[in-house]
């Protein structure tokens, strides 16, 4: 049995893409619900409870959200308070809390998309779609450490030789200015050094060619029909009509129907398939470790 993170890239990209394409573009509040505490329950069977401070930070972005939007728009018919003369409806404190736990719940989505899906995982999937594409995010992955393995350098130098002080503001301000002008003039004599060497390589003189470490097996093949087949439910849901959740100027939904419930149990086992697996793992895992 494998976890989440070992499925084929491909299976794996398009089962978040649905996940968090549905919570994009939908304002159901009870699939925002469902998207929040899925993710956040995903990211925690993931890293556990050591991500304490990422919790912290998603939460208080949550509460900034949801608590920004009745003070900055006043539309709504329900008038809950008044203060400094600006109206604070009912309307715009759901509609907060309805955006916010959307995207936070993405936020947390791809926060975990980023801890399983590597740049070999990304550079699969991209160099299917377009080789040119896979060379850039490739580059692109590889000059983002390279950059700042790099600043930190510049910058220990820099203290070293005495040129600024953190105690001193405006020392500070000069020092991170000259070390940002070397980093920028490091980078293009990189670029132009990287380019000679593909141009010496024979770049462009042949088709590129794919390497391919991931194969199809049948759990890949499964989880990808079922995240299509979810996906095709819920969104048929969304579109028709079923889900349809009015804030403005009053709130307002529609009962949902036989399509709009099947829907919202096929978007809450869409995201309960990745929670399975992972604990079907862990729970294996320890029933073998108990075993040794």
């Amino acid at each position: 049995m494998r976890s989440f993170s070992e499925y084929n890239p491909i299976a794996v990209t398009v089962w978040f893409f649905s996940v968090t394409g549905i919570a994009m573009f939908s304002s159901y509040p009870l699939l925002m619900v469902m998207s929040l505490v899925g993710g956040a329950v995903f990211f925690t069977v993931r890293n556990g409870f050591s991500r304490g401070r990422e919790h912290i930070f998603f939460w208080v972005l949550f509460l900034i959200l949801a608590l920004a939007n009745p003070l900055i728009s006043h539309n709504g018919k329900t008038v809950l308070f008044v203060m400094n003369h600006n109206p604070v409806t009912l309307e715009a404190a759901l509609y907060g809390l309805n955006s916010a736990a959307m995207i936070v719940g993405v936020l947390y989505w791809f926060r975990s998309f980023t801890q399983i899906m590597t740049s070999e995982k990304l550079l699969y999937v991209t160099g299917a779609l377009s080789p040119k594409l896979s060379l850039i995010l490739s580059m692109a992955l590889r000059f983002v450490p390279l950059f700042s393995r790099q600043s930190a350098k510049i910058n220990s130098a820099q203290k070293a030789m005495g040129l600024y002080k953190d105690d001193n503001i405006i020392d500070d301000i000069k020092g991170k200015s000259r070390v940002f002008s070397i980093l920028v003039t490091w980078a293009l004599e990189n670029g132009i050094i990287t380019a000679d060497s593909m141009e010496a390589r024979g770049f462009g003189t042949h088709r590129r060619t794919q390497l391919r470490r991931f194969g199809f097996r049948a759990a890949d093949i499964a989880l990808l029909a079922a995240s299509l087949a979810l996906l095709g439910v819920t969104a048929a849901a969304v579109g028709s009509g079923s889900l349809d959740f009015m804030f403005y100027p009053s709130v307002s939904t529609a009962v949902p129907d036989k399509l709009g419930k099947a829907g919202l149990i096929a978007y809450g086992a869409l995201i309960m398939l990745p929670i399975i697996i992972e604990t079907e793992v862990s729970l294996r895992w320890r029933y073998l470790r108990s075993g040794i």
